[in-house]
């Protein structure tokens, strides 16, 4: 399950990395229809029917088939790039930092000293269990 998870998601951002949007999958039917229309009226193939509306020849046919303009509003894949923006930010940092080797010292000398725990109560005396019980 998370294996599923994971490759949907994954999927989702790598469309929605290339523009494409959940509403253009379902417009898909549209293309197809659209093509087949485009086969019959015109004799286009795929790659013309895709140079009409993707690509280099979308001006000239936009203008000459104004009444396929809301068939065209139906396709799939056209997005208006205005009002999408991506910005990308790269900071340069030209600060060269000279490093320095660190040096250790090797200090030997005693920086403790220890004493016993002892208490003068006990050789006193006042530390001890009653006598008399």
């Amino acid at each position: 399950m998370n294996k599923l998870f994971s490759i949907l998601l994954s999927s989702l951002i790598m469309l929605q990395s290339f523009g494409v949007h959940y509403d253009d999958i379902v417009q898909l039917d549209e293309l197809i229809e659209h093509a087949q229309f485009h086969s019959e009226q015109y004799g286009d193939n795929i790659i013309v029917f895709l140079s009409k509306h993707y690509g280099e020849l979308k001006a000239e046919h936009q203008r000459d088939h104004q009444e396929e303009k809301k068939d065209h509003e139906k396709l799939p894949f056209n997005h208006s790039s205005t009002s999408h923006t991506c910005i990308a930010d790269i900071f340069i940092n030209t600060y060269k930092a000279d490093f320095n080797l660190v040096e250790f010292l090797d200090y030997s000398a005693a920086n403790f000293h220890y004493h016993a725990p002892t208490s003068t109560l006990h050789t006193q005396g006042i530390l001890q269990p009653p006598r008399f019980s």
